[in-house]
């Protein structure tokens, strides 16, 4: 491998990362828009130049889509922004995506060897800043497609892994077809994942890219009741399908009071903000009443979506509850920054027993019991279990649940001979091949609730598996 930079590894070293340029906490609370706005120029080529270019870079084998991390990043280094953004788009298609929503801190950063005695390379940011490169200065270009086949190919779910399949099945040259229930691309992307994190504008330049493949979408076409896998087989043409449905039936904690007018779900909630602009109301006829103080009940990126989502609509008390410590929640670790920034109130080791509820029959408060770390349980995690503390209420006029989700059941249970595991998950091989021949699953739909990145992941796994399938039945 080619070293480009001549400084020596112990000067790498002393130089610190780079930090985000961002709104101000009191002032991005208030607002939807993004609140980082990623790193410039300058600190892009700072930050490049800590890459020790290892040898055996093991950042590449932490990076799920396997991108060629080194290299894209000695690119930034030699100021060659658009060369580094398609280097990354050689594994992953949709870079301004992944640069702001995935969990590189568990990842390709975690395994940095820089990061063993210093602070990992800003991989994420220099990935945002290449691809914020190339669209401030219109720079893409879609690769040419070498071979077009005849072979169609149907992808149900437009979500992370249904786009990365249909991007990656593309370039191959196959007919690929996506179909989306919803009457907007991008799936939990959209629905999911607040407009100050993820901006729709990226997102639908993204859309936009894999349909400059030659992919064709189709929006408003339920899967199951539209028409069937069956169908699309027998009647369609298609010679496989890919199914990326994700996981959007949300899960309860069954405590009492849950049926009170101003409980949500974490995905009806951010459902209602991000895909129906409730946040725009009167421009946008949807509108959320919150109250004064909310709780969302959590500790996963869901959660900390929902609670930093209800400060912005003006709740003065918005808490997260929380039933272990801090050290074990899920979400990421600048999210939960972030939202420590922004006023969030945690209240960790709590955990509800029940949803009061006025005469009305709206919220009024919720009890909470407050709790210990026990044993560990089958997740690994200390399992949390309840004090001797007296049970204590607090006063809230709206309570979201972030505990879980899991596939909603329609292909399941119109698609004979489909194999589903706990919680209606589609059992998929790690080929990602279902029970049903020329039928593969990936993302939430097969996990039951992952990141992003995973379902990119698994989304790849499927196309390059579909395209061996395909070559095996033309032969």
């Amino acid at each position: 491998m080619i070293t480009v930079n001549k400084m020596k590894p112990s000067e790498r070293m002393k130089i610190p990362r780079q930090v985000s340029i961002e709104q101000k906490p009191d002032e991005r609370s208030h607002n939807f828009k993004e609140v980082s706005f990623g790193v410039d120029e300058e600190r892009a080529l700072i930050e490049a130049a800590r890459c020790l270019e290892c040898q055996n870079p093991v950042c590449r084998e932490g990076c799920p889509v396997n991108i060629d991390i080194r290299s894209f990043i000695q690119l930034v280094y030699q100021k060659d922004f658009s060369g580094a953004v398609n280097k990354i788009r050689e594994s992953n298609y949709l870079p301004a995506i992944c640069g702001r929503v995935c969990p590189q801190e568990e990842q390709c950063e975690q395994v940095c060897t820089l990061g063993k005695k210093h602070e990992p390379v800003a991989i994420g940011k220099l990935e945002r800043f290449v691809a914020d490169y190339e669209l401030k200065n219109n720079l893409f270009t879609p690769p040419s497609i070498q071979e077009k086949r005849p072979e169609k190919v149907a992808i149900v779910g437009s979500g992370p892994s249904g786009l990365t399949c249909a991007a990656e099945l593309a370039k191959l040259g196959y007919q690929v077809t996506i179909f989306e229930a919803l009457h907007a691309v991008g799936g939990v992307l959209r629905y999911g994942i607040p407009e100050f994190r993820l901006p729709r504008t990226i997102l639908d330049l993204e859309a936009e890219r894999i349909k400059a493949l030659g992919v064709k979408i189709e929006t408003n076409f339920l899967v199951g009741r539209t028409e069937t896998i069956d169908e699309f087989f027998k009647e369609w043409g298609f010679s496989a399908i890919f199914l990326g449905t994700g996981a959007g039936t949300p899960q309860f904690m069954d405590i009492p009071g849950e049926n009170l007018n101003g409980v949500y779900s974490a995905n009806e909630f951010l459902t209602r903000v991000n895909l129906m602009k409730a946040y725009k109301f009167p421009e946008y006829d949807t509108p959320i009443k919150i109250g004064k103080s909310v709780a969302v009940i959590g500790g996963g990126n869901t959660a900390m979506d929902g609670v930093r989502t209800s400060k912005r609509l003006g709740a003065e008390h918005a808490y997260l509850i929380y039933r272990r410590s801090r050290t074990e929640m899920p979400a990421r670790l600048e999210e939960v920054h972030h939202a420590e920034e922004e006023g969030i109130e945690f209240m960790m080791l709590t955990n509800p027993t029940r949803i009061i509820g006025d005469t009305n029959g709206r919220v009024s408060g919720i009890e909470c019991q407050k709790m210990e770390l026990g044993e560990p349980d089958e997740s690994g995690r200390r399992k949390p279990v309840p004090s001797n503390e007296t049970k204590f209420i607090i006063e809230v006029q709206t309570v979201i649940e972030a505990v879980g989700q899991s596939p909603n059941p329609i292909i399941q249970s119109t698609t004979p001979g489909l194999k589903t595991g706990r919680k209606g998950v589609v059992i998929a091989d790690e080929l990602q091949r279902t029970s049903r021949d020329g039928v593969f699953a990936g993302g939430d739909l097969s996990r039951g609730g992952a990141t992003v990145i995973l379902a990119m992941h698994d989304g790849k796994i499927a196309a390059e598996n579909i395209h061996k399938y395909l070559q095996q039945k033309a032969h």
